[in-house]
């Protein structure tokens, strides 16, 4: 086993730890765990810290255990929130939880060879049997109200002038996951519980649980909530989350999060958000510093992640569709993109539509730039920017004398005009 502790100290991944946990973690080969809340069919960035520690802990020779909140899911958590959430029926729950168990499948090995092998548990297989009174009885007794209420997640909550309160559903939820980590310490001898820093009071319900209940000792650690250098939300975009499921956020918007990353940012997400090695590392700060224009962190971050995402083949994909808009493309290039990711590229580019008839039968270049699209304000304008070189379709120069045809559509339907370097033009033929 090597050191899980110190390896996310020098990430920049470690908040709070309880006492004697490094020391337990190194002599003691043990079960942890982290909880996913099923709230969509898929994880989106935010959830990769958590991921990323499960990987790094399996990495140290230790069981990795994902948990998805399957019954917590159904209660709400109101930690780090202003009002209590939309709860969700069981349908909902089963379609985000295949969802959520695919993300973690990309990172985590399940193999059930592998001697550390990953673990996924969903806390309502053990939660939907136990009765109201059950659960009163032989756990709500060992944690006391004061300590429930002396949570920062609850007392936040109740003296917020904003807040309309708290509900008793959303209040005991602490109860809920401290009788998780409960659960998996008497049945997977699971020792550890991780989590972002706004969970420690929820963890630190079950390491008191253990203590009361089972008279055992059990470990907490948990991981810095990762921020951004200009105040901005971590893993929003202006189109909404940035997503683990390419059916959501395709692997090219993927990569270009992490490519648009500030310097600042990048150095910070290269440790946090890959499984480079820290002299790696290192040594790409320094390069970065010497020839920041290159952006050598920010392309390294986004072709790690991307493929630790998505996989080599939707990386090299995503890459070559970010080459695309600097010039260093063709039209081969440009007809080998899947429609989503050529859409994504272009997104935004003003558009025009042209008939099927129009492209069967040859559509000239006076009618694709001017006539039938108002690209160029005339067919005079168009002449000139023929004469001068100046167009391109499908990223190759043409002249006055040149005609598209069905053999120049992308994906059976687009057809790229450009004039000049950055004037983006798209002919949408229906």
């Amino acid at each position: 086993m090597t050191n899980f502790v110190e390896e996310l100290r020098w990430r920049g991944l470690l908040h709070d730890i309880m006492p004697d946990t490094e020391d337990y973690l190194l002599k003691n080969k043990t079960a942890g765990y982290i909880g996913f809340d099923p709230t969509a069919d898929s994880l989106h960035i935010g959830s990769l810290v958590q991921i990323f520690i499960l990987k790094h802990f399996q990495n140290a020779g230790h069981n990795p255990i994902a948990l998805i909140g399957g019954a917590t899911g159904m209660v709400g958590d109101p930690s780090g929130k202003s009002a209590e959430r939309n709860l969700l029926d069981e349908a909902t729950l089963a379609k985000n939880i295949a969802g959520v168990r695919e993300n973690l499948e990309r990172f985590l090995n399940f193999d059930g060879n592998a001697e550390n092998k990953a673990e996924l548990v969903n806390n309502y297989d053990w939660m939907k049997d136990i009765s109201l009174i059950d659960f009163v009885r032989d756990t709500g007794k060992h944690i006391t109200v004061n300590y429930m209420m002396a949570k920062d997640s609850v007392k936040k909550r109740l003296s917020s002038e904003s807040s309309v309160g708290m509900s008793f559903t959303e209040f005991t939820y602490q109860l809920f996951q401290g009788y998780d980590f409960y659960h998996l310490y008497k049945e997977k001898n699971c020792m550890l519980q991780m989590g972002g820093s706004d969970q420690w009071g929820n963890i630190t319900t079950g390491t008191e649980l253990i203590r009361r209940k089972a008279q055992g000792k059990a470990y907490a650690i948990t991981v810095p909530l990762v921020t951004k250098a200009d105040g901005t939300k971590f893993g929003k975009t202006e189109g909404g989350n940035v997503w683990l499921n390419a059916d959501r956020t395709s692997p090219y918007k993927f990569y270009q999060y992490w490519l648009n990353s500030s310097d600042e940012d990048a150095e910070n997400f290269i440790k946090k958000f890959t499984f480079l090695a820290k002299e790696t590392i290192e040594n790409l700060i320094a390069e970065h510093k010497e020839n920041p224009h290159l952006r050598l962190l920010q392309k390294k971050l986004g072709e790690e992640v991307t493929t630790l995402t998505h996989g080599k083949d939707a990386y090299e994909n995503a890459l070559k569709a970010s080459n695309i808009l600097f010039g260093k493309s063709t039209a081969t290039d440009l007809k080998s993109l899947d429609e989503q990711t050529f859409l994504d590229v272009f997104d935004g580019v003003p558009q025009a539509t042209v008939a099927k008839s129009d492209v069967a039968d040859g559509l000239d270049m006076i009618g694709a730039l001017a006539a039938k699209t108002n690209f160029l304000k005339s067919n005079g304008d168009a002449r000139r920017a023929l004469k001068e070189n100046a167009i391109s379709v499908n990223k190759e120069k043409v002249k006055e004398d040149f005609t598209i045809t069905e053999a120049d559509l992308i994906a059976n339907k687009y057809v790229l005009l450009q004039r000049g370097k950055k004037t983006y033009y798209l002919l949408v033929v229906a």
